[in-house]
């Protein structure tokens, strides 16, 4: 039996311990949750011990994984101690909010032969493999523009929880939903970034609203410019509008939260797949993490990826606040 424990136990936290839970020979054991309502909702769903801290649920409890889904802040601290009792860690994006963490997890899970997973589920999303593979096919030659956005009615909904706390959130939308935007960038175009330069707004509040980044990729050898768009303040409530448009030497791949559109040699083909349910992306997500802890898959979301988004937005709050074209430091 593949024993988990849930580690912040909100509606995310709620949620992914429920599909955990579902799958063949895995078990939820244990749920760490400050707050005593939330850890007695959860002890009684789910009739299994809760603890107020990581320390003491590593103490009493025999495991084999966490998913963590508490606040960004607290990511690092809580996944580092796990990965120190030799358990495999799923880690809800974004996966820290310091470059310097997120490479010293990395090295820990390396060391200690652990899977590290992080919460992308645009890596287990048919439409953005879709856009990936129609990249890779060479249909649109060699790709060397993307313009993308995300917009959400965010603030709204955010700025009296803990999201709107910097101390907890580490910043706003952008490391936020926008978070997925930038992986999506990244993973779709198989690129890393290399500078950006940043427009950031707040707009009155404690955490970043609006974010324009001006950003150079690199895809093996070749330059790619990037155009990026979050907004924080917009209509989609409560799933993110979003759209992806990538330009290549002979055509061009988009998509614009609907439907897919590619365009070759003077003609366009359009494709609307079907729009993945959320939980269902969720479920496929955790059931990679455990085949790629037990070695029997390759891990779909590796945290590679993932601390490439954190120095990509980390460098575009530096540019923001110095206003100043900045270096992404995105190596492993």
């Amino acid at each position: 039996m593949f024993r988990v424990a849930g580690i912040g136990l909100g509606s995310l936290g709620m949620l992914e311990c429920r599909l955990l839970n579902e799958l063949d020979g895995v078990r939820v054991v244990a749920g760490v949750d400050p707050a005593d309502e939330v850890r007695e909702g959860f002890g009684d769903e789910f009739d299994v011990p809760t603890y107020e801290t990581t320390e003491e649920l590593l103490d009493a409890e025999f495991l084999d994984a966490v998913t963590i889904a508490s606040p960004h802040t607290k990511h690092f601290d809580q996944a580092l101690a796990a990965l120190d009792a030799d358990l495999h860690v799923h880690l809800e994006k974004p996966m820290v909010t310091d470059l310097g963490g997120a490479r010293a997890l990395i090295d820990r899970a390396e060391e200690r032969g652990l899977t590290l997973a992080v919460g992308y589920q645009r890596h287990v999303d048919p439409r953005f493999h879709e856009l990936r593979r129609v990249i890779d096919s060479g249909r649109v030659g060699d790709p060397h523009m993307v313009v993308c956005h995300l917009e959400q009615e965010w603030i709204r909904w955010t700025k009296d929880e803990w999201r709107g706390d910097p101390a907890l959130s580490g910043g706003g939308q952008l490391y936020d939903s926008g978070s997925h935007l930038l992986d999506a960038m990244l993973w779709v175009t198989r690129s890393t970034p290399v500078t950006v330069a940043a427009a950031v707004d707040h707009r009155g509040h404690d955490v970043d609203v609006n974010s324009a980044l001006a950003v150079v990729l690199d895809r093996d050898g070749d330059r790619l410019t990037a155009s990026v768009g979050v907004s924080g303040d917009g209509q989609s409530v409560p799933d993110p509008g979003e759209s992806l448009r990538v330009i290549g030497t002979e055509g061009m791949v988009a998509f614009d939260g609907e439907t897919i559109e590619v365009t070759e040699g003077g003609t366009t083909y359009t494709a609307t797949p079907p729009t993945p349910d959320f939980e269902e992306l969720t479920r496929k997500k955790l059931r990679n993490f455990v085949d790629a802890a037990r070695d029997e898959a390759d891990l779909a979301i590796p945290a590679e990826d993932a601390l490439r988004v954190t120095a990509l937005t980390e460098a575009a709050y530096e540019s923001a606040t110095t206003g100043r074209r900045v270096t992404v430091d995105g190596d492993a």
